[in-house]
């Protein structure tokens, strides 16, 4: 899509440049102030860094500013001033718009030569090298490192970040993501980082589905729910959304289903994430079938449409436990 683009070998930041990434003195730029990236920019900004800031929505620029972070007028103008630049996004077009648009990071007077991009946006594979490619064309590094830990994990500091790139670029990358995150994995070359993220996104779906249906079919046995996940917890169905998330209302404390399914991961957010492992697994080749992955896609959507995209995705709960009663 950027043929025009001639393609060089990825150029490695300076060591002098990457020696001084902990400090203050070198700005490091972000793109993409919403529930995630308000909270990681933040904390950049908490751990010393001069951060250099762009989102389309003023409000969230003006309240970065006020915790001490700076704001520009663009895309182009936040890669001109900081020779690292993180970006979170909402999906494949944000990314390439920010990135290869009108006054985007990679148009002439951005990027610089050198330049260390940072992608947190959860993407398609193929979408991380078409745009590492594009960075690379402008003599700068670009390496995907989404996220997994939702907004608890970005307002603590201690999200999980899967990175593809270089190792020299991941070497670089890893001291500014320390700030935001508490693991940083590399996960192989570029696009490997959102490989794992959506294989990942993919599994937590369907164990959440399967978690919820449990209980489902446990309410209607007259099972008490807090008896069931003892049980799984301590059995061969232990697995993260029941003993950590659990979906039903009343068996855990301090997650979404215990206020309403309120904050966590939106259901549309899953079905986002759902969406494009299916299109990374109809572009691979051989092409892969995902059964169980399209199924759950399907039922997060249809929880969507009922009025749940906007609460947490253990939600699904609710959709599985209540459709058959309408029906």
């Amino acid at each position: 899509m950027h043929a025009m683009l001639a393609l060089r070998p990825l150029t490695a930041l300076p060591r002098s440049f990457a020696r001084g990434m902990s400090s203050g003195s070198n700005p490091i730029g972000f793109i993409g102030l919403g529930q995630m990236g308000s909270r990681m920019a933040e904390n950049l900004v908490k751990a010393g860094h001069n951060v250099v800031a762009f989102d389309v929505n003023k409000e969230a620029v003006q309240k970065l500013v006020a915790a001490g972070g700076s704001s520009a007028e663009s895309p182009k103008a936040v890669a001109a001033a900081a020779r690292v630049v993180v970006t979170m996004l909402p999906s494949n077009p944000h990314v390439r718009s920010v990135y290869c648009g009108i006054d985007g990071i990679l148009s002439e007077g951005g990027a610089r030569d050198g330049a260390l991009l940072i992608d947190c946006s959860t993407i398609e594979p193929g979408v991380a090298k078409e745009v590492s490619a594009a960075a690379s064309a402008r003599g700068a590094t670009l390496v995907d490192a989404p996220v997994s830990g939702g907004t608890p994990g970005a307002e603590k500091a201690t999200l999980t970040f899967m990175v593809g790139g270089p190792k020299d670029a991941f070497t670089d990358a890893e001291k500014i993501l320390q700030a935001m995150g508490r693991k940083i994995v590399h996960c192989g070359d570029v696009g490997m980082g959102q490989a794992a993220k959506l294989c990942n996104n993919m599994v937590l779906a369907i164990s959440m589905a399967a978690v919820s249906e449990g209980h489902a079919l446990a309410g209607r046995l007259g099972l008490d729910h807090k008896v069931l996940a003892e049980i799984v917890n301590t059995s061969s169905g232990r697995c993260w959304s029941s003993d950590t998330y659990n979906p039903h209302p009343g068996v855990m404390d301090g997650v979404p289903s215990s206020r309403g399914y309120t904050g966590g991961f939106a259901c549309d957010l899953m079905v986002k994430d759902l969406s494009l492992a299916t299109a990374a697994a109809n572009s691979s080749d051989p092409r892969l079938g995902l059964p169980f992955g399209s199924l759950a896609l399907q039922m997060y959507t249809l929880a969507s449409a009922h009025g749940a995209g906007h609460k947490d995705f253990s939600a699904i709960y609710e959709f599985l436990r209540e459709v058959p009663k309408k029906n």
